[in-house]
C-alpha cells in the first residue's frame, strides 16, 4: 500500500508522546500505535475515568504498554496550563507534543474565558500549550509540534472583528474557521522555529473524512458516514497522518499530512494539500499576535 500507515511506524523506544484526546478517536488509535512501538505515551484528557479505561483496552493489545494520564481540559486556558506545568515538572523529556483534541460544531458555547468554543478549544488551547511545552521539548534533539486541522480549512476565513462570535455564530462556518487557523497558526510557528534556530520542527495533519465522535454535533456527518463509509477513513485509518507527522524521519517540517484518496477524504498518509489562506504569511503573523493577547503566552520566539 503506498503511503504512510500504522505499518510504516518505527520503533519509538525511549521517546515520550503527549497526545491531547487520547481517550477516544484519532487520539486513542494513535496512542495505541505509538505504545505498542515502545514509546511512553501522556494521555492529556478532560475525563481521568474515560482516559482510565482508554488504557484498560490498549493493555489488552499491548501488554506493558507506557501509558499514563495527564488532566487538560482544552476549554480552560488555567488547565492548559497545568497540564504544561505537570509534564514540565514531572517528565524527563517530552519527544512530540500531538494536538488532538478538538470540537466540532457544537452548538454556540463559551470556554471559561469566554471565548468561542470551537475557536478556544481547536486554536488557542493549541497555540498556549504549543508555547508552554516548547522549552520542554528543545530539551531533546528532534521535538516536534504536530498540530491536527482537516479539509474543513478550505471553507474558513478569520472573521478579524469577530474572534469570539459576539455578533454571529454558524457553527459549520467557526469549525472551518478554527481549523483555518490550525494550519495558520503551524505556518507561523514553523518559521519562528527555523528564525530561531530551534531544534523543534513544527508539522499538521488532517485526518480525512474518518469515523470518530467528532461529528457528533453534526447530522450531516452522522448521514454521510453510513452511506460512504467504503471509501472513507476509520478512526485506526485516520490516524495514519498523525502518525506520520509525529513520527516518519522523512516528513518536512513545516508541511501538511493527510489521506491521499477521493480527494484527501481517505487511504494512507502523505503531503496534503492546503489553501492559499493557509499559507498567507501576514494572517498568520497576525493570528499570532491575536493568540498571545487572547492567551497571555508568549513562548518567546521573535517575529523576525
Amino acid at each position: 500500500m503506498k503511503g504512510f500507515t500504522a505499518a510504516s511506524v518505527a520503533g519509538q523506544a525511549g521517546k515520550c508522546f503527549l497526545v491531547t484526546g487520547a481517550n477516544t478517536g484519532l487520539g486513542f488509535e494513535a496512542t495505541r500505535v505509538l505504545a505498542a512501538h515502545g514509546a511512553r505515551v501522556l494521555m492529556a484528557c478532560r475525563n481521568e475515568e474515560k482516559a482510565r479505561l482508554a488504557m484498560e483496552h490498549i493493555r489488552m493489545d499491548v501488554p506493558g504498554a507506557n501509558l499514563a494520564f495527564v488532566p487538560l481540559d482544552q476549554a480552560d486556558l488555567f488547565s492548559v496550563r497545568e497540564c504544561a506545568e505537570q509534564v514540565a515538572r514531572d517528565e524527563p523529556r517530552l519527544d512530540v507534543l500531538v494536538n488532538n483534541a478538538g470540537v466540532m460544531v457544537p452548538p454556540l458555547e463559551r470556554t471559561v474565558q469566554g471565548h468561542e468554543l470551537q475557536f478556544g478549544v481547536n486554536h488557542l488551547a493549541p497555540f498556549a500549550l504549543t508555547g508552554l511545552l516548547l522549552p520542554k521539548l528543545a530539551e531533546t534533539p528532534g521535538g516536534r509540534v504536530v498540530i491536527t486541522a482537516s479539509l474543513a480549512h478550505g471553507r474558513g476565513r478569520i472573521d478579524w472583528d469577530d474572534l469570539d462570535a459576539r455578533h454571529s455564530y454558524k457553527a459549520r462556518q467557526r469549525y472551518g474557521d478554527s481549523k483555518l487557523a490550525n494550519l495558520l497558526h503551524m505556518f507561523e510557528l514553523d518559521r519562528r522555529l527555523r528564525a530561531a534556530g530551534s531544534p523543534v520542527s513544527a508539522y499538521a495533519c488532517h485526518p480525512g473524512i474518518a469515523s470518530t465522535d467528532l461529528g457528533r454535533h453534526s447530522l450531516a456527518f452522522r448521514a454521510l458516514f453510513p452511506i460512504a463509509g467504503a471509501v472513507l477513513n476509520t478512526a485506526e485509518e485516520g490516524a495514519w497522518p498523525t502518525l506520520q507527522a509525529a513520527t516518519d524521519p522523512a516528513a518536512e517540517p513545516g508541511q501538511y499530512y493527510g489521506p491521499q484518496r477521493f480527494g484527501g477524504m481517505s487511504g494512507p498518509s502523505g503531503i496534503a494539500r492546503r489553501n492559499a489562506a493557509a499559507r498567507d504569511p501576514q494572517a498568520a503573523r497576525r493570528l499570532w499576535e491575536v493568540s498571545v493577547q487572547m492567551t497571555g503566552i508568549d513562548c518567546g520566539l521573535a517575529g523576525l
